[in-house]
């Protein structure tokens, strides 16, 4: 194999999902042996966290019917099911160009969902309602959807496409999300900049995208035979399109498509492969040895598209082949329970930064330890089949908040990082 063909493979090897764990798994052997210079691991207290969960879930969803983990709950927001509104605007719509619309949704209000900071606001003329944090950011978002400010074509204003996004200054989106001085939004700046490198990516690969760059045409992509041909928005549809599709190819192809838009992510021998991190016992063999992805947005966005593909009928397989989310409210849950055990005492005297070791550590001894808690959970609850996605939702993500309001005014995680939104 020449070089060339060795950082390909190398860059596939980093975009699989098996790596992630395979990767996460050797860094909490590392810790377990007592090599880590920053945590150890107290095993014990699992069963605890994992009654936490359970107990959680119980409450919230009685019937154990507990959807996945994704942005579709945000937007549900207030107790309001904002997805019929867009619905009732999509009818007479064949359930391609739904499911194209669905996803062009969920993909730019997760991108727009890095943290907002503590003191905005968002308030949906809509509802009467005022909302904070993720879930007035998608709010927010999906009025902005649903108002045109993504689309460029006034006839066609509930889309995403490549030359509304590169037209979006900071002025239009901060009255997206009705900031100013008074309702300071963080990160304005660096959302306008991840929208623009969207709409370069877009309109970079116009045989997946088309010639609009809509992002919603994945759907084509993964759903059409591969020799059918890419599709733009002046030729009819294949007629034949599979029905089923594994949820690892979808991020497969969100990573392929999407991983040169992070601003803090890796370069790997010239090729951006986003949310992925060198780790002295990452382990692995080749050129990627020695790597850890993550892909935590990319993943979140991935647990977004479920829905879309499934409502447009199409079986999505291989749920669990994605892993749990390594982010501050499942690995807050993990150090606030004791699992996860700082050596350093002061460990949140100051905020830290992706690229640290401590955090590394932290991430992936995260995804491992979600992959020891879903059995134990699934245990509790008597629902043995329970995907990964659901246990998120159900959840550790939510007892995640929870253990941090307990234990913080305000319910701040147990560790602040300073990061730009792509990460966290």
């Amino acid at each position: 194999m020449n070089e060339a063909h060795a950082i390909d493979a190398a860059v596939r090897t980093l975009r699989d999902p098996a790596t992630i764990r395979a990767r996460c798994r050797a860094i909490a052997s590392y810790v377990e042996a007592g090599r880590s210079a920053h945590f150890t691991l107290d095993r014990t207290r699992l069963d605890e966290v994992a009654q936490r969960i359970a107990a959680l879930t119980s409450s919230r969803f009685p019937d154990l019917k507990i959807p996945y983990h994704s942005r579709w709950r945000h937007f549900e927001a207030g107790g309001v099911d904002r997805k019929a509104e867009l619905d009732r605007r999509l009818n007479g719509r064949s359930h391609i160009a739904a499911a194209r619309t669905h996803i062009d949704l969920a993909l730019i209000s997760v991108l727009l969902d890095a943290g907002a900071g503590p003191d905005w606001r968002y308030r949906e003329a809509e509802s009467g309602q005022t909302f904070t944090r993720s879930e007035g950011l998608a709010v927010a978002s999906f009025r902005a959807f649903l108002a045109g400010r993504f689309s460029s074509d006034p006839g066609d204003p509930i889309r995403v496409d490549a030359v509304a996004l590169l037209k979006l200054d900071t002025r239009a989106l901060a009255d997206v999300f009705q900031a100013g001085p008074d309702n300071p939004l963080v990160g304005l700046e660096g959302r306008v900049a991840l929208l623009h490198r969207l709409g370069e990516a877009l309109r970079a690969r116009p045989e997946v995208f088309t010639s609009t760059g809509q992002p919603g045409h994945l759907f084509d992509a993964l759903t059409h035979h591969s020799h059918a041909p890419r599709l733009n928005h002046h030729r009819p549809l294949p007629t034949a399109m599979h029905h089923e599709v594994g949820a690892g190819r979808i991020l497969g192809a969100l990573l392929e498509s999407f991983s040169g838009i992070w601003p803090s992510g890796q370069v790997f021998h010239g090729i951006p492969v986003g949310d992925v991190w060198p780790h002295e016992a990452a382990g692995g063999e080749g050129p990627s040895a020695g790597w850890v992805p993550f892909h935590k947005l990319s993943q979140w966005l991935a647990y977004s598209l479920l829905e879309p593909f499934e409502w447009a009928g199409v079986k999505v397989h291989g749920l669990d082949d994605l892993t749990g989310l390594p982010e501050y409210r499942n690995g807050g849950l993990l150090l606030d329970a004791g699992v996860i055990v700082p050596r350093d005492a002061a460990f949140a005297a100051r905020p830290r930064t992706p690229a640290e070791p401590w955090v590394i550590e932290w991430r992936a001894l995260t995804v491992a330890l979600l992959d020891e808690l879903a059995p134990r959970v699934r245990e509790r609850l008597g629902a043995p089949a329970l995907p990964l996605a659901c246990m998120l939702e159900g959840g550790s993500w939510a007892a995640g908040r929870q253990i941090a309001a307990e234990r913080r005014p305000g319910g701040a995680p147990p560790v602040t990082i300073d990061s730009d939104g792509t990460v966290f």
